[in-house]
């Protein structure tokens, strides 16, 4: 029978925007399990460790190398509960990751569940399941993305102050709205490789103090140039109208689903509803790109600003000792826990009515769950099913996240 907390080991992807060998955190947490084989290449770049059931990269059972999702799908009352399973299905309802960031993800949106049915139903292969993928970024250190849209006004005001930016506008004089918004990311997307780089070049003469707020632009325009081209359409969409970022470490963000979005540097834990879907439109080859169209008429235009992009933490009810904060994203697949404590000290997190998934970011100590005590230390991850409470004692400090569901 199967236990309700046990070890699990992951895998680490490699595309091209992950960080190269030890520089990876992925990579080097994913290192920590022991007894999985995994050893980093300096020669590859590690991008994502994925820490659930979904069949792309799924976890796995430390001891018998079992796959998650079917643990789950054999055992579905025991370690999801009847809560879950009637809200969600037979499965984890959501993906935690850990991401390590050397460049530019593509810029993207995750469509919404209708949008996203009518695609998996379109092409299956592409769009590997129906559901949407809302999803938090919390920063583990310096990290840099674009995401969201500006305040209308301050984009007008920079179509305003740049003439090179009058090409992209559907008429002159024109009042910004999110239509407007969404017409001009459009202009720009399907703009050709030549006028893209000559307004680029015209960009880059124009000096700084003309830009008012938003001269970060010519000092982000070079580095995006070189990581992909000064054709790439998404150096403008993301420069000229998305909201850019720089978190410290547990500052978090929230991207629903629709909302363009593109991580551009560091290192963070991710976490999202389970899917896999995606649509790519800037900061990766033309023929790489999905259908512009289909892009901008799913957009949403929430977040509108940078602060609607941040998301924030609270105390937590589930805690016992007081060393756990909680991120509560607007959305129901999951909320994730932070465990924070110094050398020697303890915390309890009470039972949840669903099931969780907890990985350790720094530190060692012990984890006590289910009448067993485990090592735990950074890298090691544990599922635990619905209804255990985990007790975490800190050797060396200790850094434990849990996404959860119920």
């Amino acid at each position: 029978m199967v236990s309700s907390v046990f070890q699990l080991q992951c895998s680490c992807n490699n595309y091209p925007w992950g960080k190269r060998g030890k520089e990876s955190l992925a990579a080097t947490l994913c290192a920590q399990t022991p007894n999985t084989g995994f050893e980093i290449d300096e020669s590859k770049e590690y991008a994502e460790m994925w820490m659930g059931d979904y069949p792309v990269l799924p976890a796995k059972e430390l001891k018998s190398g079992e796959e998650l999702h079917k643990i789950v799908d054999d055992n579905k009352e025991k370690l999801l509960g009847k809560t879950c399973i009637d809200k969600f299905g037979g499965v984890l309802p959501f993906l935690p990751k850990i991401l390590s960031i050397s460049k530019a993800l593509p810029l993207q949106i995750h469509p919404n569940k209708e949008l996203s049915a009518k695609l998996h139903a379109k092409d299956p292969e592409k769009f590997t399941d129906p559901n949407h993928k809302p999803e938090i970024a919390i920063a583990l250190g310096p990290f840099e993305v674009f995401a969201g849209f500006k305040d209308n006004n301050d984009i007008q005001t920079l179509f305003s102050a740049l003439p090179p930016l009058e090409r992209f506008l559907p008429r002159k004089d024109v009042n910004f709205d999110n239509e407007v918004l969404k017409q001009i990311c459009y202009k720009i997307l399907t703009t050709s490789d030549e006028e893209i780089r000559t307004t680029q070049v015209e960009l880059e003469k124009i000096p700084k103090d003309k830009y008012g707020k938003q001269g970060y632009i010519l000092d982000l325009l070079p580095r995006l140039q070189e990581q992909y081209s000064k054709e790439d359409p998404g150096n403008l969409v993301a420069l000229l109208t998305m909201n850019y970022l720089k978190l410290s470490a547990g500052e978090a963000i929230y991207v629903p689903a629709d909302a363009p979005h593109a991580y551009l540097s560091g290192n963070i834990v991710e976490c999202m509803a389970r899917s896999n879907n995606v649509l790519n439109t800037g900061f990766c080859p033309r023929a790489d790109a999905d259908s512009f169209e289909l892009f901008t008429t799913a957009l949403t235009f929430s977040p509108h600003n940078a602060e609607e992009v941040k998301l924030g933490t609270s105390k937590t009810e589930k805690s016992i000792n007081g060393k756990t904060s909680e991120y509560a994203p607007p959305m129901s697949e999951f909320n994730m826990l932070k465990t924070s404590l110094l050398d020697g000290e303890k915390e309890t997190i009470k039972a949840i009515n669903g099931p969780s998934v907890l990985f350790a970011t720094s530190g060692s100590g012990k984890l006590l769950a289910d009448g067993e005590t485990h090592d735990i230390k950074e890298g090691y991850i544990f599922f635990v099913g619905q209804g255990i409470a985990v007790s975490y004692e800190a050797a060396n400090g200790l850094e434990v996240y849990q996404a959860y569901a119920e």
